[in-house]
């Protein structure tokens, strides 16, 4: 099932649950205008559902498991979506049809994420499934189907999260080396070798970051349940706060309100700090 909560009531209201599903949801996201939700899961589909209406709209099925799904940033009715084939599928929810296919021998897809103009995008896949350390991280062109690049990391290492600077030309990934690396996100596409955001653990759990509204800082979740935040600029560690006794896999940023930070737990307890 996907919840969708009222963040601001103090008896942790449920403002909508969908149900649509009869197997695990792997990923939700938001539409940009907030009146849909796109999930995606274990039943091998990608799922748009009216939250005012709380019917489906579409229902857009794989011959995968669907691990992650990411709205285009400009375009509200394409999307993309990854599996635990390895598929990379661009589709259009007014057909209900993929658009595009990207195809290479990748392992499990575990993370995606558009370059702020929309015309490419990054795509983090698990390395010790295929067994190919250049195809851990890959920039894709969208229009083109094509990789702009590959070899972009040459550490032999997963990275669970993929994120884009809100205004500069670069992303960062969450390797599991216990570290997050900096990269270009213009050819030739470099790892910066001088700034990375080192100190907390990941110990092979799908643990998440995320950037601040403005882009000066960088927040991440752990495995020992500490949420880490890092001056973007200098890479230097402001502070850590601890908040769970399991890992700490997930935050986000309120999307208007800064100094608000969603986080979720391995045990699947969800909170919100100031």
């Amino acid at each position: 099932m996907v919840f969708i909560w009222n963040v601001w009531s103090k008896d942790h209201k449920k403002a909508c649950i969908l149900s649509h599903r009869n197997a695990a949801v792997k990923d939700v996201k938001w539409s940009k205008l907030g009146w849909h939700v796109l999930s995606c899961g274990y039943d091998c589909t990608s799922r748009l559902v009216d939250i005012e209406k709380g019917i489906e709209i579409q229902v857009l099925k794989e011959d995968q498991v669907v691990n992650v799904v990411k709205f285009h940033p400009d375009n509200l009715n394409l999307f993309l979506s990854g599996g635990a084939k390895g598929q990379l599928r661009l589709w259009d929810v007014r057909t209900g049809k993929a658009t595009h296919q990207y195809i290479r021998q990748l392992g499990l897809i575990l993370d995606l994420e558009f370059s702020l103009d929309g015309k490419q995008f990054i795509s983090s896949s698990d390395v010790s499934f295929s067994n190919v350390s250049k195809n851990a991280i890959i920039v894709w062109d969208v229009s083109w189907q094509v990789p702009r690049s590959n070899q972009v990391y040459g550490d032999a290492y997963t990275c669970t999260c993929i994120r884009h600077h809100p205004t500069e030309s670069c992303f960062v990934a969450q390797s599991n080396g216990n570290y997050i690396a900096l990269f270009s996100s213009s050819p030739p596409f470099r790892l910066d070798k001088y700034k990375g955001y080192e100190g907390h653990g990941v110990s092979g759990f799908p643990i998440k970051c995320n950037f601040s509204l403005d882009g000066e800082m960088l927040a991440t979740g752990s495995s020992e349940g500490s949420i880490y935040f890092y001056r973007y600029g200098s890479s230097e560690l402001l502070w850590k706060t601890k908040v769970y006794t399991l890992p700490c896999v997930d935050m986000a940023f309120h999307p208007t309100m800064s100094n608000f930070i969603a986080v979720c737990s391995w045990a699947g307890d969800i909170s919100v700090f100031e």
